[in-house]
């Protein structure tokens, strides 16, 4: 992930106060005549697997069906074979960023109709549309380079925002049909998406090189051009560049990353909560006077060595998500082993839940508890907003990292084939 200096190129912080939002964590409500035949579920993408378990959104969070994603697996696979770039491409997923797996499933959203589900497929450089109830592939996009990641999802649930991390590109496309309908150019390694409410504009993290090992502060240089991309979701032109290097510096903080990680917003939109690489914490950021206003730094685990290169692809930290009232954050803990939910207006962590290499974070369908994928514990576990205590595990597939709230069929609990 290459290293440039961003510049702001337009002002346009007054426009975004009224303009950002959460992260969309339904790929676009029902309508009202369609309600009654869907299912709202969560969505885990078992990364190592190639599955994506279906569990209920709230409440046990029991599960109800499992999807292969990689129905095509012998396909891909042959063209890779026949391929060297391809094939050296393959092996370096797998052996950085994959810690010697394949990486099957990154990120995943249902269509509106709650009929397929959108899969990011870093492994295979591709996205695809899966049919619920066939198992097999309404579509394929293949990314610009060698490796797909994060998405989101519009709020109308029409289009899907895909970032090509090792393109610098994030691709737009059409849930339904797959078709391209514009792109963007970004920073080195493009990670996080993120929809603004009204749809009208599209945020992207840009993370850099995250499998080097020059991880000691005084070569952060290398990591190359971390930057937040803002751009107009209906041109796909940029509209500002946050340089989160600027605002770090401006606090003292020169020795912390601006790779800017999993982030959230706060309901009224005047705010970003963010993590960065290496950091045991997060950060408040007010988007009107573009400053970071509080920095809250969480506990470390004792057994939790802070040998930088020890963390992997650089998180300490990673999974942020908001309680819907803005009152709650919940932090996962990556390479501290628990996720804990803070106050927001204190900044004050709640008890320490334990849990095994947390990768995500994300909130349940009713907005009642936190959940987050144990990455380490092939599990996912309910943390209750209220009480900042476990509620339930429930047992997934290898090595879970994203959720995300969607839609089903009613009565589906499974592919036919």
């Amino acid at each position: 992930m290459p290293a440039f200096r961003p510049r702001h190129l337009c002002s346009m912080a007054a426009a975004l106060v009224l303009t950002v939002t959460a992260p969309a964590t339904v790929a676009g409500a029902a309508s009202d005549s369609s309600a009654a035949a869907l299912r709202e579920v969560m969505f885990v993408g078992n990364n190592w697997e190639g599955t994506a378990d279906v569990i209920k959104s709230s409440g046990d969070f029991a599960k109800v069906g499992r999807i292969n994603v990689i129905p095509d697996k012998d396909q891909r696979m042959a063209e890779i074979n026949a391929d060297p770039i391809r094939w050296i491409a393959y092996m370096t997923i797998r052996n950085s960023v994959g810690e010697g797996h394949d990486q099957y499933v990154d990120d995943m959203y249902s269509t509106p109709d709650g009929t397929s589900v959108v899969v990011s497929r870093p492994s295979f450089a591709d996205v695809v549309s899966i049919d619920l109830a066939t198992g097999k592939i309404n579509w394929r996009f293949a990314v610009s380079g060698y490796r797909s990641d994060h998405m989101a999802v519009s709020p109308d649930g029409k289009r899907v925002a895909v970032s090509a991390s090792t393109g610098n590109t994030v691709h737009v496309l059409d849930i339904v049909t797959g078709k391209q309908l514009g792109s963007f150019g970004t920073g080195d390694k493009p990670h996080e998406n993120i929809f603004t409410k009204d749809g009208k504009y599209i945020w992207n993290m840009a993370i850099g090189d995250v499998t080097t090992a020059t991880d000691a502060p005084w070569l952060d240089w290398t990591k190359g051009n971390r930057r937040i991309t803002v751009v107009d979701a209906t041109t796909y032109q940029q509209v500002k560049v946050i340089d989160m290097r600027e605002r770090l510096d401006a606090i003292g903080l020169k020795d912390h990353s601006d790779a800017v990680r999993p982030a959230v917003f706060s309901p009224d939109e005047s705010k970003l909560y963010f993590q960065v690489s290496f950091f045991n914490g997060f950060f408040e950021y007010d988007i009107a006077t573009d400053k970071i206003t509080r920095t809250k730094t969480l506990p470390k685990n004792p057994a939790t060595s802070d040998d930088r290169t020890t963390f992997v692809n650089d998180s300490r930290h990673h999974g942020i998500s908001m309680k819907p009232d803005g009152s709650k954050l919940c932090v996962a803990g990556t390479m501290d082993d628990y996720a804990t939910v803070v106050d927001r207006a204190t900044l004050q962590e709640g008890p320490l839940v334990p849990v095994a290499k947390p990768y995500w974070a994300t909130v349940s369908g009713d907005g009642k508890s936190c959940v987050v994928s144990e990455s380490g514990a092939d599990q996912v576990t309910a943390i209750d907003f209220a009480t900042g205590r476990k509620t339930v595990s429930v047992p997934v597939g290898d090595h879970p990292q994203r959720v995300r709230v969607g839609h089903v069929t009613a009565g589906w609990t499974g592919a036919t084939s």
